[in-house]
Formats: C-alpha cells, structure tokens, sequence
C-alpha cells in the first residue's frame, strides 16, 4: 500500500508512478489529515510513504498521521521523499517511525524534483520543470524496481551538514518559519473557495468571501500554488514568482 502526502503534485505523480507498476493502492494522506482520519487501515505486507520534503525531514503532519495510524499488516516501509534539493539526513527519523511502528526499515531515497517552495525560493519556469521531471524518471523507475524486488534503498548522503539540516534547524524552521500570518489575497480574488478545498490542514475560511488563515499551516503551498487567479501572495516574498502545480506541465510523462 502507497501513503501520499502531496502539495502541488510532485509526490502524487510519482505515487501514482509506483502504484501502476506494482498495481498497488494510494491512500491520500491530504484527505486522511484534511478528515482527522486516524482509523485502522490494512495495508498488506508492504508499506511505501512518499512525500515532499519539509524543512529536510518528511511534513511533520505525514510523520505524526503515521504514528497515529493504525497499519494492520504491514511489515516492511520504504520511504520515498522528493524536493527541490536535498532530504539533509531524513533517513534518520524515518528509521525511527519505522521502528515505532515495528516495521522493517527498507531505507529512504532521495528524488529531485521541480521547487515548489515559493515562500522561500523561487519555482522552476514549466520549461525548465519538465527538464526536472525527465531528469527524474530513472531515479523513480530505479524506487519501483528496488521495491519490486524487496530490496532496501541505498544509505542516502549522510554528513555533518544533513545532521544539522535535519536535527536542530527543522524545529527551529517550524516554529519561526511555517507560519501563514504573510498569506493575502490581492483584488483579484474571486471567492472560489479552492484554496478552502486544497488546505490539508483546514486552516482556511473564507471570510466575506474572502480566504482567511488560521494558525495550523504546514507551508504545503496549495493553496497558492493551486490559486486559479493567482490571487494569493506570501508577503513580498511570492511576488512576481511562478507559480508551480505539477498538474500544469504540458508534458505527460
């Protein structure tokens, strides 16, 4: 069984990669957060979490879902975590959820894919996000046929910079950084309600008819990214940047 958490479509589209070659299942990790969905699951023997990457870990929300979660059946985890660089030292916290859910650890890899992360960095041109994706394509194929064949994933890069990445600055990025106080909305909004419908964590109102945020925001990026309008910016920091949903590409792949 396939776990996906998704913002704007990288991890889903890689999910759905695995899920046709080993004919597989996806149960949607938005839908089960968005839900509060907690309830017992049976996955058969293998269990595979794909995932953005968050502050160099999995999203805190995915890692708590599992912990919370229920997995009737399963023995075996493989995590799979795409982004925009580098996953610094995740393998170590996923090894941890593994062995707190009394799973066999079968390792975590690293796909890169087009940046998303606009309140931070700047999104890829959809030209040069195809490049991204197709540069991507043996690495997921690699993922399938690994798990195929039951074996482990290679032990990803693992130096003092990814210890520290992963360690002290994801809290830190957390509590200082993943907050929606900057979200707005420019004039333009409509009142469609889409950024209420694609918020996981329903964080979002509409107020007036105008989207209003709490205080329970994961930093997904759904609710920018996926702005028909385009309405919505992150302070100064979103200005002028595309916007990237992997829906978007011309490409099929």
């Amino acid at each position: 069984m396939i776990f996906c958490f998704s913002g704007t479509g990288n991890s889903r589209y890689i999910a759905k990669q695995i899920a046709e070659a080993l004919q597989d299942e996806i149960i949607d990790l938005n839908s089960k957060i968005k839900t509060r969905d907690v309830s017992q699951i049976k996955t058969g023997r293998d269990v595979i979490v794909v995932t953005p990457t968050y502050a160099w870990r999995i999203p805190r929300v995915a890692s708590e879902w599992l912990i919370l979660t229920e997995l009737i059946g399963a023995e075996r985890v493989w995590f799979v975590m795409d982004c925009g660089g580098e996953i610094g030292n995740a393998a170590k916290y996923n090894r941890r959820i593994a062995e707190e859910k009394r799973l066999i650890y079968m390792g975590t890899v690293q796909i890169v894919m087009p940046e998303n992360y606009i309140a931070m960095f700047n999104a890829p041109t959809f030209e040069k996000a195809e490049s991204i994706v197709e540069k991507a394509e043996p690495d997921i194929l690699n993922v399938i046929s690994r798990i195929k064949s039951g074996e482990s994933f290679k032990k990803p890069r693992n130096n003092l910079y990814d210890r520290f990445m992963s360690g002290p600055v994801n809290p830190i990025f957390y509590r200082f950084i993943v907050k929606a106080k900057a979200f707005r909305t420019k004039d333009t909004c409509v009142g469609c309600g889409q950024c209420v419908i694609n918020c996981p964590m329903n964080n979002i109102v509409l107020n007036n008819g105008k989207p209003k945020w709490g205080k329970n925001c994961t930093h997904c990026m759904a609710c920018i990214c996926y702005c028909p309008s385009e309405a919505i910016e992150y302070g100064k920091k979103s200005v002028g940047k595309p916007r990237y949903r992997f829906e978007r590409l011309k490409s099929s792949f």
